[in-house]
């Protein structure tokens, strides 16, 4: 007993594209995955921060940069990955923003520390030319 006859096989190659269409649409539908490498360049930009002491030149940016870490993770947990991926990329940027303070302030002490270094060598040369 067959379901169509030969004569009717042209009807069979839409239905088998109909059921390969729906299947794919499936698994389309289903959850996207965790945005896995933005929530993990973000972790690894924090920590490159922290080593670089961002706690103490650049603490706003720093939480800033864990608060939306925080908040994306929160967003995995409820699937909503595209928002997850927004803000695990922000949280990098405020990571890479808490550096580059962190930066510019060691760079302005070393600047500050080498102007007294001078004065104090200008002084010393000052002395040493009332003496001769």
């Amino acid at each position: 007993m067959k379901i169509f006859p030969a004569s009717h096989i042209h009807l069979r190659i839409p239905l088998v594209c109909a059921l390969a269409l729906a299947a794919l649409l499936t698994a389309c539908a289903s959850a996207p995955l965790p945005p896995t490498e933005s929530l993990n360049a973000a972790r690894d930009t924090i920590a490159r921060a922290e080593q670089a002491d961002a706690r103490e030149y650049a603490v706003a940016e720093l939480e800033e940069a864990q608060a939306q870490l925080v908040m994306a993770e929160k967003a995995v947990a409820e699937e909503s990955m595209i928002k997850a991926d927004q803000l695990a990329k922000q949280s990098r940027v405020a990571a890479r923003l808490a550096m580059a303070r962190t930066e510019a302030a060691k760079a302005a002490e070393i600047n500050r520390e080498m102007g007294r270094g001078a004065d104090a060598l200008d002084v010393e040369m000052g002395r040493q030319g009332e003496q001769k």
